[in-house]
């Protein structure tokens, strides 16, 4: 189903690549207007100019969304091109993995302020930037690690714990502004960014061992996106949507 978002202002960060960048194109073609936010501005413009040169509207924004100050510039900045914001959807983070022995403090530090700490700059920027009368949504990202145990992944599954527990405060706490506050759940996605940690042959194992046989795509995730911002989900609210083919369901 191809939602319309015509008028509606959707502002994506890690959007340079991955699963951020489909999302962004994928709701470009559904009319939203896009800011693009990623610490490499190269390819934050580079994604802009996908979706403008495709005939949709697209913004490109380089920083550090860790970085409160940067998250609040960059989120003005859209809104004051588009006139309000309708959506963030918390898409940037840090993929790593190490055993606990091996986790160092300055990409510990790093990680969880890419990843727990620009939520807290997301959900402040859109209070200041969106309509209360029309509402807005807000989207994190978790992931099926954050309810099952893999070594290894010590600082990647907290993270997305607090994703999970932040989610449904955030849904609570903004629901009576007209804010809905929701996250997806992505399972084992062969993005370019996670090859560069696990081989083809360990994606291939994941998908022998996944209920539906086969790995997530990047549509998969884009689509799911695009239902939660609809108004086919307007009751829904602190939902965690596992896009994961039943991974989470076998645990």
């Amino acid at each position: 189903m191809q939602h319309d978002f015509t008028d509606r202002n959707i502002l994506i960060t890690g959007a340079g690549r991955g699963l951020g960048r489909h999302a962004a194109i994928h709701l470009a073609g559904c009319g939203a207007a896009i800011g693009i936010a990623d610490i490499d501005d190269d390819s934050s413009f580079a994604v802009a100019a996908e979706i403008n040169d495709a005939g949709g509207t697209a913004f490109a924004y380089g920083g550090d969304v860790a970085n409160q100050e940067t998250f609040e510039e960059l989120v003005a900045d859209f809104a004051g091109k588009c006139g309000r914001v309708d959506a963030i959807i918390n898409n940037a983070m840090i993929l790593h993995y190490s055993p606990i022995e091996d986790v160092e403090p300055d990409r510990l530090d790093a990680m969880l302020n890419v990843g727990v700490k620009s939520l807290f700059w997301s959900a402040q920027a859109l209070l200041r930037h969106y309509d209360p009368d029309i509402g807005a949504c807000l989207i994190n990202t978790a992931s099926p690690v954050a309810a099952r145990g893999y070594p290894g992944t010590a600082a990647y599954s907290t993270i997305k714990g607090a994703v999970v527990a932040f989610t449904r405060v955030m849904a609570a706490e903004l629901g009576p502004k007209k804010i809905r506050v929701n996250a997806v759940s992505p399972g084992s996605v062969p993005t370019p960014g996670a090859l560069e940690l696990n081989t083809a042959e360990v994606y291939e194992k994941r998908a022998g061992i996944n209920p539906l046989r086969r790995n997530g795509t990047e549509a998969d995730n884009s689509k799911a996106i695009a239902f939660l911002l609809s108004g086919e989900a307007d009751y829904i609210n602190g939902e965690i949507l596992n896009v994961d083919g039943g991974t989470s369901a076998c645990a």
